[in-house]
Protein backbone atom coordinates (compact mmCIF):
# COMPACT_ATOMS: atom_id res chain seq x y z
CA UNK A 1 0.00 0.00 0.00
CA UNK A 2 2.82 2.28 -0.46
CA UNK A 3 2.08 5.75 -2.54
CA UNK A 4 3.76 8.88 -3.22
CA UNK A 5 1.78 11.66 -2.22
CA UNK A 6 0.28 14.50 -4.59
CA UNK A 7 0.83 18.01 -4.93
CA UNK A 8 0.25 21.12 -2.14
CA UNK A 9 4.00 20.76 -1.43
CA UNK A 10 4.16 16.75 -0.93
CA UNK A 11 0.92 16.62 0.52
CA UNK A 12 -1.97 15.02 -0.44
CA UNK A 13 -4.40 14.71 2.55
CA UNK A 14 -3.92 17.40 4.29
CA UNK A 15 -4.16 21.28 3.47
CA UNK A 16 -2.03 22.84 6.38
CA UNK A 17 -2.78 26.20 7.54
CA UNK A 18 -3.85 24.64 11.05
CA UNK A 19 -2.09 23.17 14.02
CA UNK A 20 -0.73 20.34 12.73
CA UNK A 21 2.97 20.14 12.72
CA UNK A 22 4.73 19.06 9.72
CA UNK A 23 5.28 15.59 10.88
CA UNK A 24 1.72 15.58 12.15
CA UNK A 25 0.28 15.86 8.84
CA UNK A 26 3.27 13.53 7.33
CA UNK A 27 2.16 11.10 9.69
CA UNK A 28 -1.76 11.35 8.59
CA UNK A 29 -0.78 11.33 4.84
CA UNK A 30 0.63 8.36 5.18
CA UNK A 31 -1.34 6.26 7.79
CA UNK A 32 -4.36 7.83 7.13
CA UNK A 33 -4.91 8.49 11.11
CA UNK A 34 -3.14 10.76 13.50
CA UNK A 35 -3.59 10.77 17.35
CA UNK A 36 -3.67 13.85 19.66
CA UNK A 37 -3.10 13.66 23.24
CA UNK A 38 -5.22 15.82 25.55
CA UNK A 39 -7.17 17.53 23.08
CA UNK A 40 -10.46 17.96 24.81
CA UNK A 41 -10.53 19.72 28.45
CA UNK A 42 -12.08 17.25 30.70
CA UNK A 43 -14.52 19.75 31.45
CA UNK A 44 -16.00 19.33 28.23
CA UNK A 45 -15.68 15.48 28.05
CA UNK A 46 -17.63 15.81 31.56
CA UNK A 47 -20.06 17.72 30.48
CA UNK A 48 -20.82 15.62 27.49
CA UNK A 49 -20.81 12.79 29.77
CA UNK A 50 -23.28 14.05 31.99
CA UNK A 51 -25.43 14.70 28.73
CA UNK A 52 -25.52 11.36 28.16
CA UNK A 53 -26.68 10.07 31.37
CA UNK A 54 -29.10 12.54 30.60
CA UNK A 55 -29.97 11.66 27.65
CA UNK A 56 -30.47 7.59 28.60
CA UNK A 57 -32.65 8.53 30.84
CA UNK A 58 -34.75 9.77 28.71
CA UNK A 59 -34.63 13.89 30.73
CA UNK A 60 -33.52 15.20 27.18
CA UNK A 61 -36.42 15.18 24.16
CA UNK A 62 -34.66 13.33 21.55
CA UNK A 63 -35.61 15.30 17.77
CA UNK A 64 -33.06 14.25 15.54
CA UNK A 65 -31.19 12.64 18.06
CA UNK A 66 -31.34 8.16 17.70
CA UNK A 67 -30.81 5.92 21.03
CA UNK A 68 -29.26 2.65 19.92
CA UNK A 69 -29.91 -0.31 22.56
CA UNK A 70 -27.21 -2.96 23.43
CA UNK A 71 -29.41 -5.95 21.77
CA UNK A 72 -28.11 -8.59 24.12
CA UNK A 73 -28.70 -6.23 27.19
CA UNK A 74 -32.02 -4.99 25.78
CA UNK A 75 -33.05 -8.54 25.99
CA UNK A 76 -31.86 -8.80 29.44
CA UNK A 77 -34.00 -5.49 30.45
CA UNK A 78 -31.20 -3.63 31.31
CA UNK A 79 -31.90 0.05 31.51
CA UNK A 80 -30.48 4.08 31.53
CA UNK A 81 -27.03 4.07 30.46
CA UNK A 82 -25.86 0.27 31.02
CA UNK A 83 -28.10 -0.88 27.65
CA UNK A 84 -27.48 1.86 25.32
CA UNK A 85 -24.60 1.47 22.71
CA UNK A 86 -25.16 4.49 20.93
CA UNK A 87 -26.35 8.04 20.57
CA UNK A 88 -26.12 9.18 16.85
CA UNK A 89 -26.98 12.68 15.31
CA UNK A 90 -26.51 15.02 18.09
CA UNK A 91 -25.35 18.06 16.28
CA UNK A 92 -28.54 19.98 17.24
CA UNK A 93 -28.03 19.47 21.26
CA UNK A 94 -26.64 22.47 22.47
CA UNK A 95 -24.52 20.51 25.00
CA UNK A 96 -22.86 18.04 22.77
CA UNK A 97 -22.96 20.85 19.88
CA UNK A 98 -19.86 22.40 22.10
CA UNK A 99 -17.62 19.15 21.27
CA UNK A 100 -18.24 19.38 17.25
CA UNK A 101 -17.77 23.39 17.32
CA UNK A 102 -14.82 23.13 20.18
CA UNK A 103 -11.94 24.75 18.52
CA UNK A 104 -9.45 22.11 20.08
CA UNK A 105 -11.02 19.77 17.16
CA UNK A 106 -12.16 22.04 14.58
CA UNK A 107 -8.30 23.44 14.13
CA UNK A 108 -6.90 19.99 13.38
CA UNK A 109 -10.15 19.43 11.15
CA UNK A 110 -8.76 22.76 9.07
CA UNK A 111 -5.35 21.45 9.18
CA UNK A 112 -6.79 18.56 7.00
CA UNK A 113 -9.85 19.65 5.15
CA UNK A 114 -9.78 23.46 5.14
CA UNK A 115 -11.66 25.62 6.72
CA UNK A 116 -15.00 25.56 5.55
CA UNK A 117 -16.53 22.88 7.57
CA UNK A 118 -19.90 21.06 8.13
CA UNK A 119 -20.49 18.57 10.85
CA UNK A 120 -22.50 15.90 9.16
CA UNK A 121 -22.40 12.29 11.11
CA UNK A 122 -22.09 12.69 14.78
CA UNK A 123 -22.63 9.54 17.51
CA UNK A 124 -21.47 8.98 21.25
CA UNK A 125 -20.46 5.83 21.32
CA UNK A 126 -20.91 3.57 24.25
CA UNK A 127 -20.05 -0.35 25.40
CA UNK A 128 -21.68 -1.28 28.53
CA UNK A 129 -20.09 -3.64 30.51
CA UNK A 130 -21.93 -7.37 30.18
CA UNK A 131 -23.05 -7.41 26.67
CA UNK A 132 -22.94 -10.47 24.42
CA UNK A 133 -18.84 -10.01 22.83
CA UNK A 134 -21.03 -10.75 19.44
CA UNK A 135 -23.30 -7.78 19.46
CA UNK A 136 -20.14 -5.16 21.07
CA UNK A 137 -17.88 -5.00 18.14
CA UNK A 138 -18.03 -3.38 14.92
CA UNK A 139 -16.86 -5.26 12.51
CA UNK A 140 -14.14 -3.74 10.23
CA UNK A 141 -15.02 -1.53 7.60
CA UNK A 142 -15.16 1.99 5.81
CA UNK A 143 -17.12 5.26 7.11
CA UNK A 144 -17.09 6.66 3.57
CA UNK A 145 -19.49 3.68 2.69
CA UNK A 146 -22.44 5.64 3.88
CA UNK A 147 -21.31 8.98 2.83
CA UNK A 148 -23.43 10.53 -0.53
CA UNK A 149 -20.46 13.30 -0.87
CA UNK A 150 -17.35 13.73 -2.19
CA UNK A 151 -14.55 14.34 -2.49
CA UNK A 152 -13.43 11.71 0.35
CA UNK A 153 -10.05 13.62 0.91
CA UNK A 154 -12.06 16.57 2.15
CA UNK A 155 -13.91 14.53 5.00
CA UNK A 156 -12.13 13.66 8.17
CA UNK A 157 -13.75 11.72 11.28
CA UNK A 158 -13.19 12.91 14.99
CA UNK A 159 -12.96 10.18 17.79
CA UNK A 160 -12.58 11.19 21.43
CA UNK A 161 -12.20 9.33 24.48
CA UNK A 162 -14.19 9.73 27.28
CA UNK A 163 -12.65 7.58 29.49
CA UNK A 164 -9.44 5.54 29.31
CA UNK A 165 -10.16 2.91 26.12
CA UNK A 166 -7.79 0.20 25.43
CA UNK A 167 -8.07 -3.17 23.40
CA UNK A 168 -9.68 -4.91 26.61
CA UNK A 169 -12.59 -2.73 26.54
CA UNK A 170 -13.03 -2.49 22.99
CA UNK A 171 -11.15 0.28 21.81
CA UNK A 172 -10.44 1.35 18.44
CA UNK A 173 -8.30 0.14 15.78
CA UNK A 174 -7.46 0.99 12.44
CA UNK A 175 -5.42 -0.17 9.44
CA UNK A 176 -2.41 1.84 8.66
CA UNK A 177 -2.19 2.88 5.29
CA UNK A 178 -5.74 1.61 4.09
CA UNK A 179 -6.91 5.06 3.19
CA UNK A 180 -5.29 4.55 -0.26
CA UNK A 181 -7.47 1.68 -0.85
CA UNK A 182 -10.86 2.12 -2.82
CA UNK A 183 -14.15 2.04 -1.28
CA UNK A 184 -14.97 -1.82 -0.56
CA UNK A 185 -17.94 -3.72 -1.15
CA UNK A 186 -19.47 -3.98 2.75
CA UNK A 187 -22.25 -6.50 4.03
CA UNK A 188 -23.39 -8.54 7.03
CA UNK A 189 -21.01 -11.16 7.99
CA UNK A 190 -22.45 -14.64 8.20
CA UNK A 191 -22.71 -14.98 12.31
CA UNK A 192 -22.73 -11.04 13.13
CA UNK A 193 -26.11 -8.82 12.12
CA UNK A 194 -26.25 -6.05 14.24
CA UNK A 195 -28.30 -3.50 12.13
CA UNK A 196 -25.94 -1.38 9.94
CA UNK A 197 -22.65 -2.63 10.86
CA UNK A 198 -21.59 -3.31 7.60
CA UNK A 199 -18.15 -4.80 7.17
CA UNK A 200 -15.38 -5.32 4.63
CA UNK A 201 -14.16 -9.08 4.06
CA UNK A 202 -10.45 -10.04 2.65
CA UNK A 203 -8.61 -7.34 4.99
CA UNK A 204 -7.08 -9.39 7.90
CA UNK A 205 -3.61 -10.48 6.46
CA UNK A 206 -2.98 -6.63 6.96
CA UNK A 207 -1.84 -5.64 10.35
CA UNK A 208 -3.34 -3.23 12.63
CA UNK A 209 -2.56 -0.67 15.21
CA UNK A 210 -4.58 -0.72 18.32
CA UNK A 211 -5.14 2.36 19.59
CA UNK A 212 -5.15 2.73 23.77
CA UNK A 213 -6.07 6.25 24.22
CA UNK A 214 -6.51 8.44 27.59
CA UNK A 215 -9.54 10.67 28.48
CA UNK A 216 -9.84 13.86 26.01
CA UNK A 217 -7.22 12.25 23.49
CA UNK A 218 -8.64 11.96 19.77
CA UNK A 219 -8.07 10.20 16.85
CA UNK A 220 -8.91 12.14 13.40
CA UNK A 221 -8.89 9.81 10.52
CA UNK A 222 -10.01 9.57 6.82
CA UNK A 223 -13.19 7.66 5.74
CA UNK A 224 -11.81 5.39 3.53
CA UNK A 225 -9.51 4.08 6.38
CA UNK A 226 -10.46 0.60 7.20
CA UNK A 227 -10.94 0.59 11.15
CA UNK A 228 -13.19 -1.34 13.93
CA UNK A 229 -13.39 -1.98 17.38
CA UNK A 230 -13.55 -5.10 19.37
CA UNK A 231 -15.85 -6.31 22.01
CA UNK A 232 -15.57 -5.28 25.84
CA UNK A 233 -14.53 -8.02 28.08
CA UNK A 234 -14.58 -5.52 30.93
CA UNK A 235 -16.25 -4.32 33.81
CA UNK A 236 -16.02 -0.48 32.66
CA UNK A 237 -17.52 1.47 29.94
CA UNK A 238 -15.75 1.77 26.59
CA UNK A 239 -17.21 6.00 25.78
CA UNK A 240 -16.07 8.04 22.91
CA UNK A 241 -17.60 10.74 20.97
CA UNK A 242 -17.59 11.06 17.22
CA UNK A 243 -18.24 13.65 14.72
CA UNK A 244 -17.45 13.61 10.85
CA UNK A 245 -16.61 17.24 9.27
CA UNK A 246 -16.85 17.46 5.23
CA UNK A 247 -15.55 20.69 3.23
CA UNK A 248 -18.99 23.21 3.04
CA UNK A 249 -18.85 22.30 -0.46
CA UNK A 250 -18.51 18.88 -1.29
CA UNK A 251 -20.70 17.56 -3.84
CA UNK A 252 -23.84 15.13 -3.24
CA UNK A 253 -24.57 12.18 -5.65
CA UNK A 254 -26.95 9.51 -6.09
CA UNK A 255 -25.65 5.98 -4.54
CA UNK A 256 -27.92 4.26 -6.52
CA UNK A 257 -26.16 1.26 -8.85
CA UNK A 258 -23.15 2.09 -6.45
CA UNK A 259 -21.53 -0.34 -3.90
CA UNK A 260 -23.45 2.10 -1.40
CA UNK A 261 -27.24 1.47 -2.60
CA UNK A 262 -27.40 -1.15 0.18
CA UNK A 263 -26.94 0.66 3.27
CA UNK A 264 -29.01 3.60 1.88
CA UNK A 265 -31.38 0.89 1.04
CA UNK A 266 -31.75 -0.01 4.61
CA UNK A 267 -31.20 3.69 6.20
CA UNK A 268 -34.15 4.91 3.97
CA UNK A 269 -36.36 2.00 5.38
CA UNK A 270 -35.26 2.51 9.30
CA UNK A 271 -36.02 5.94 8.82
CA UNK A 272 -39.47 5.45 7.28
CA UNK A 273 -40.38 3.50 10.37
CA UNK A 274 -40.27 6.97 12.02
CA UNK A 275 -41.81 8.94 9.59
CA UNK A 276 -39.43 10.20 7.33
CA UNK A 277 -40.22 10.52 3.71
CA UNK A 278 -37.61 12.51 1.96
CA UNK A 279 -34.76 11.07 0.38
CA UNK A 280 -31.13 9.85 1.25
CA UNK A 281 -29.33 13.28 0.09
CA UNK A 282 -31.99 15.00 2.38
CA UNK A 283 -31.47 12.95 5.52
CA UNK A 284 -28.14 14.17 5.58
CA UNK A 285 -28.21 17.91 4.51
CA UNK A 286 -30.94 17.68 7.39
CA UNK A 287 -28.83 15.78 9.98
CA UNK A 288 -25.37 17.93 9.27
CA UNK A 289 -24.63 21.44 10.58
CA UNK A 290 -22.57 24.14 9.49
CA UNK A 291 -19.34 24.58 11.99
CA UNK A 292 -17.28 27.13 10.85
CA UNK A 293 -17.19 29.17 6.64
CA UNK A 294 -19.64 30.51 4.63
CA UNK A 295 -22.36 27.71 3.97
CA UNK A 296 -22.15 25.18 0.94
CA UNK A 297 -24.16 22.43 -0.58
CA UNK A 298 -25.08 21.01 2.62
CA UNK A 299 -27.18 23.93 3.62
CA UNK A 300 -28.57 23.71 0.28
CA UNK A 301 -32.43 22.58 0.32
CA UNK A 302 -33.52 23.60 -3.05
CA UNK A 303 -31.77 21.15 -4.72
CA UNK A 304 -31.11 17.67 -3.50
CA UNK A 305 -28.49 16.94 -5.68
Amino acid sequence: MDRSVGNNHGFKYTVGGGVLSEEQRRFYEVNGYVVIKNNVSEALIDEVSNRLVEICDGKVKGGLMRIVKDPSLKQKGVQGINSVHKVQDFLYDDILFKYASDPAVTAVVTSIIGPNITGTHSMLLNKPPDADPGSSLHPVHQDLHAFPFRPADRIVASWTAMEKIDRSNGGLYVVPGSHNLELQLHDYFEDFKNTLYFGVKGFDHLPKAYLEMEKGDTVFFHPLILHGSGPNFTKRFRKAISCHYADSNCSFFDVKGTVQENVAVEIMDLLSKFGYSGNFIGYWKMKSRLIKGPPGNFQNFDSHL
